[in-house]
């Protein structure tokens, strides 16, 4: 390596990484806390559907997997003995129309629970 502008310095590798070091971990503590920290900043909600038409004990299936396959959603309770699912949701990605059409796209039509 030659010496910078006739000084007589010349930089070593580790000096150089060591400067960067503080930069990189910065960075990297940046992307982790973004990363873990972007589902607290979604706007969750949970709606229930009924969904009279479930007849056996396979519907539920059939409700659950139609219902988790909508964008957004991250938690689906179907009860087969309550005729209703519990979905609960990220209302920035998607909406209860969009469930209660998700469910009767499957067979089986569902209307919102008060």
């Amino acid at each position: 390596m030659k010496n910078l502008s006739g000084t007589g310095f010349r930089p070593s590798p580790e000096g150089i990484r060591r400067r960067d070091a503080p930069w990189k971990k910065l960075l990297a503590s940046i992307v982790l806390a973004s990363l873990f920290s972007a589902p607290a900043w979604a706007d969750s909600q949970t709606v229930t559907l009924s969904v009279p038409g479930m007849t056996c004990a396979a519907c539920p299936l059939t409700v659950k997997k139609a219902l988790t396959r909508v964008e957004g959603v991250t938690k689906v309770e179907v009860s087969f003995d309550d005729r209703e699912a519990l979905v609960t949701f990220d209302d920035s990605k998607t909406s209860a129309l969009a469930l209660s059409e998700a469910s009767e796209n499957a067979g089986y039509p569902a209307s919102f629970e008060e």
